[in-house]
């Protein structure tokens, strides 16, 4: 079974598709830290974000897998090595963007994440997973939130990672990464039609887990 979480930056994507994947053990995949990878790699290894062709052929030789640690957590590993905190930085965030808007880029990830969802029940979080990557999952959320609150959470986040940050740049970066995300040509952001779009401004986390967990119980 695949259960798709989309939404915009802030929405509240990661910690409620981990709190799903958790209740109904099911696999995690975190398609934002896929794109989020090829990001820093290409910064790390000089790659010309502005050259499609260059962030494509890079993307495509990356070996890309999600692997359970003790906790029981899916961890992303690049060639073998797990990704942390250094793909979350705002450097990171903002190359992100740039090269998810690449339709080469996403042409190279789109047969990988629907490699990985296959291999067993997944819980799959990113801005396309009901519209592209799995058109036909079995349970669509698209979830919301006011910008004005997402870039309270994304603050937040930044914090617990011992991150500096200032509010009205975050506000901003969430401004602008909504107008790319909508605006792209290719997969844009946007929310499926057989999807349950959930407003997460007000509402407490589980409160939302256990909406999503009615809506998949629902599907089956």
């Amino acid at each position: 079974m695949i259960v798709a979480i989309d939404g915009p930056a802030g929405a509240g994507k990661s910690t409620i598709a981990h709190r799903v994947a958790e209740e109904l053990d099911f696999q995690l995949i975190d398609t934002g830290a896929i794109y989020r990878t090829v990001a820093y790699r290409a910064l790390e290894d000089g790659k010309d974000l502005d050259s499609p062709e260059e962030v494509a052929t890079l993307a495509a030789s990356l070996h890309l897998d999600f692997e359970r640690n003790d906790d029981g957590e899916n961890v992303l590993y690049c060639d073998g090595e797990p990704m942390g905190n250094e793909i979350r930085t705002p450097h990171v965030t903002r190359a992100s963007s740039q090269i998810s808007s690449i339709p080469a880029v996403r042409q190279a990830l789109l047969g990988i994440q629907r490699e990985l969802g296959k291999r067993e029940s997944s819980v799959l979080e990113g801005r396309d997973i009901g519209t592209v990557v799995f058109p036909d999952a079995e349970a669509k959320i698209f979830l919301t939130a006011s910008r004005e609150v997402r870039a309270h959470r994304r603050l937040d986040q930044m914090k617990e990672r011992g991150m500096d940050g200032d509010l009205d740049e975050v506000l901003a970066e969430i401004v602008d990464r909504d107008r790319r995300d909508m605006e792209r040509d290719i997969a844009p952001l946007k929310k499926a039609d057989d999807a349950v779009e959930i407003d997460t401004s007000e509402l407490e986390i589980e409160d939302v887990v256990q909406r999503i967990l009615e809506v998949v119980e629902e599907k089956k």
